[in-house]
């Protein structure tokens, strides 16, 4: 599977490289968007093993899960065991989802809805016939970032757990990206007004098209030249 806009020579290696660095900046943003106001100094610090005061314990335990599930992540690619399974993604959702979910490192068991919105997401008994059609969906794809940003928004609509679904989703795509050999998106939070207005549209409709361009908008014009370099 290609980047078929931008044009990007798959280097796993190098978009490992700059995900990495990137790893303070990704769990800072990821924490803003759920609402905890960490700055990046106070989460490199807490990422160093240091406790930052003014903060609840709960939200640093958050923080904390995102840089784990981060560090998986990377492994995971690094060792050639990433995979979209049901297996996989459950094991990631322990990590990321610790103290904070309802239950964490299986599928919900009950109905959940989604602020903001009339749709409902299916019933939890076919949550795992859901998730098998939608990753065979791959063949349908010829454009990595197509079907990377195509599994975030279903991992997302879909609620397979019954919470961290969007920080999921957002795994699972980076993943995808970097097993491929291709930069990650991240998601600032200085863009959550026109990420929450465009989720919602696509909830209600389904329809990708808006949510693909503006999560390839989020993927910096630095990192694409220094892949290309």
């Amino acid at each position: 599977m290609i980047d078929k806009k931008w044009k990007i020579p798959p280097n796993q290696k190098r978009a490992l490289m700059i995900a990495k660095k990137q790893l303070a900046e990704l769990v800072t943003d990821a924490v803003n968007l759920k609402g905890i106001p960490f700055t990046l100094p106070e989460i490199q610090t807490l990422l160093d093993g240091i406790t930052v005061g003014g903060h609840k314990l709960s939200d640093q335990q958050i923080a904390l899960n995102q840089k784990n599930a981060w560090l998986e992540l990377f492994q995971a690619v690094t060792d050639k065991s990433f995979e979209l399974s049901i297996e996989y993604v459950c094991k990631l959702h322990s990590i990321a989802a610790k103290e904070e979910a309802l239950e964490w490192c299986v599928f919900r068991k009950g109905k959940v809805y989604i602020s903001g919105t009339d749709y409902e997401p299916p019933k939890h008994t076919r949550l795992e016939s859901i998730f098998q059609a939608m990753i065979s969906e791959v063949e349908m794809y010829e454009d990595v970032y197509d079907w990377a940003i195509h599994i975030f928004l279903q991992m997302s609509r879909t609620q397979f757990f019954y919470d961290v679904n969007i920080r999921m989703g957002r795994f699972l795509m980076n993943g995808i990206l970097l097993d491929n050999g291709y930069p990650i998106i991240n998601l600032p939070a200085i863009r959550q007004l026109e990420f929450n207005t465009k989720m919602i549209r696509f909830t209600d409709t389904g329809e990708e098209e808006e949510m693909n361009d503006f999560l390839r908008d989020c993927l910096s014009e630095k990192i694409l030249r220094i892949m290309k370099e």
